[in-house]
């Protein structure tokens, strides 16, 4: 169950992130977010892997 919400997390924060490219917003806070995403992912696989 933790894992399905943190792909729900990563999906929210990737569209996010396409949506601070596309405003322009600055590449610190695009990256930051990005790295929260990707955080957000390797924490979903790493809950699903067994033991």
């Amino acid at each position: 169950m933790i894992a399905v919400i943190l792909f729900i997390v990563a999906g929210v924060l990737t569209g996010g992130v396409i949506q601070m490219v596309k405003s322009g917003a600055t590449k610190f806070s695009i990256g930051l977010v990005g790295v929260l995403a990707g955080l957000a992912v390797a924490g979903g696989v790493a809950w699903m892997l067994p033991g």
